[in-house]
């Protein structure tokens, strides 16, 4: 057929004795190939039916023809684990020179740790086998490599438990533990951390299993090496470390996960970006916020002298522009508060992100009334003066525009941040706003916002 596949193919492979001697009977050819290669032969240790495999011996058929893998009938049986095959080969036909490498430097051996075939390697490392064998093949993977990168588990074990190999690696530089690794198969990982092998060794390009699991999310297997002693700042040739692939992939809970273990969020990758940096040019609000509880430097630049604050006022992510003026302003006060740290957050649970609690409604909808109606051009930047914001917070605030009339959102954003503090540090907002427009010379709205407070307050509002 179109497979270059005849009637004898068809029959071997479905184990149709009767079928294969009526067409031995009528002269079939034996040792025809199909388009992969693969003869009746094949087919019949393949699918293990030594009867018809016998048959085709007796027929004359060339037992020592090999597909376009380079594979023999030995190759075909071992990665089917079946046994009484490779008995039948070696015991009775006396051509123990089958077991040889494939096209891909693969012997009987290691197909059969490739496939997880058990019983096979079992029978392979006995008397009178003696087949086994740790050679390398053509990628440099041996069997324990083969066995890892399918996640074959019994035969990983059985490897680990009769052979000294832990920490070879390939052309590529991995190990079986990166191979399991990367392949998210966790109870292979966990089996190779009990046997010592080192997770801490890097491919030819630098990269660990922990910067492979991150990237790829495989949280379990995440936790398995960090809780084994795996390196967790290691950095990869693009000085990356895996909270960088991490947070650059959106995985939340591999985040959170080594921002628990206690990995440093710091450290700098080629374009001198943090892992902040990188979640502010992307705008991923949540993962800011992760960042930024784990009390990261925020004044650390990058190659082109931008900080995480410039980084996001370069975007116009104005949500992350604030929320990382918010955390500056926190840190800030908390330093020169220290014995607040105990109880601060017992009742008001930390974050940077917009206010939308319904309890700070009515202060907030006084901000906005001031901002928006009240305040005068540039009058904000005084107010933002007075309680202490810095030069690069104000112009990342101004560097949103929208038009003439941009100062009034600048302001209401400004006002917002100083909220989100003053909430945090438990003080009165009406009584801080009344001091600072006095302050700053502007006794007719300081006096608006001293009536409205008093209004609330008989009118039983909380404002705070």
């Amino acid at each position: 057929n179109k497979h270059n596949r005849t009637a004898l193919h068809y029959a071997v492979a479905c184990r149709n004795v009767e079928a294969v001697d009526v067409l031995l009977r009528r002269r079939a050819k034996l040792d025809l190939q199909d388009k992969y290669g693969v003869t009746a032969i094949h087919l019949a240790a393949w699918f293990g039916s030594l009867e018809i495999l016998k048959l085709l011996v007796q027929g004359g058929a060339d037992q020592r023809i090999e597909n376009m893998q380079g594979m023999n009938m030995m190759h075909c049986a071992a990665i089917n684990d079946h046994t009484e095959i490779v008995e039948y080969i070696v015991d009775d036909l006396q051509m123990r020179e089958l077991d040889k490498e494939d096209k891909n430097g693969n012997r009987p051996f290691a197909v059969a740790a490739e496939h997880g075939c058990v019983k096979m390697l079992q029978m392979l490392m006995e008397e009178p086998y003696n087949m086994s064998t740790m050679e390398e093949n053509q990628n440099g993977d041996t069997p324990l490599h083969l066995a890892a990168r399918n996640g074959e588990l019994e035969a990983l074990q059985l490897l680990l438990d009769n052979f000294e190999i832990r920490n070879e690696v390939n052309h590529a530089g991995e190990t079986a533990l990166y191979l399991a690794a990367v392949g998210n198969h966790e109870e292979c990982v966990l089996a190779l951390l009990q046997a010592d092998c080192d997770p801490n060794i890097p491919t030819t390009n630098r990269t660990g299993p922990l910067h492979a699991v991150c990237e790829k999310s495989f949280t379990p297997v995440v936790k398995l090496l960090v809780d084994n002693g795996t390196q967790m700042n290691i950095q990869n040739q693009h000085l990356q470390t895996p909270l960088h692939l991490a947070v650059k992939n959106y995985h939340i809970p591999v985040i959170h996960t080594l921002l628990e273990s206690g990995c440093d969020a710091d450290i700098t990758d080629h374009l001198g970006q943090t892992v902040l940096h990188v979640a502010s040019e992307l705008g991923k609000v949540d993962v800011v916020e992760m960042i930024l509880k784990a009390g990261v430097n925020m004044e650390i630049k990058d190659r082109q002298g931008k900080t995480a604050l410039g980084v996001a006022a370069r975007a116009d992510i104005v949500i992350i522009v604030d929320m990382i003026i918010k955390a500056e302003r926190y840190f800030n006060w908390l330093n020169s508060n220290p014995g607040a740290n105990g109880t601060l957050h017992d009742e008001s649970p930390l974050t940077f992100k917009p206010d939308r609690r319904s309890e700070t409604k009515q202060v907030r909808d006084v901000m906005w009334k001031l901002a928006h109606s009240l305040v005068k051009q540039n009058e904000w930047k005084k107010l933002a003066q007075h309680w202490g914001f810095t030069e690069q917070q104000v112009a990342a605030i101004e560097e949103q525009w929208t038009g003439p009339n941009s100062y009034q959102e600048h302001g209401n954003r400004m006002l917002l941040i100083w909220l989100h503090g003053v909430t945090m540090a438990k003080e009165n907002p009406a009584k801080e706003l009344y001091q600072a427009l006095i302050s700053v010379g502007n006794t007719k709205m300081a006096e608006k916002v001293r009536m409205e407070g008093e209004d609330s307050s008989n009118r039983k509002c909380v404002v705070s």
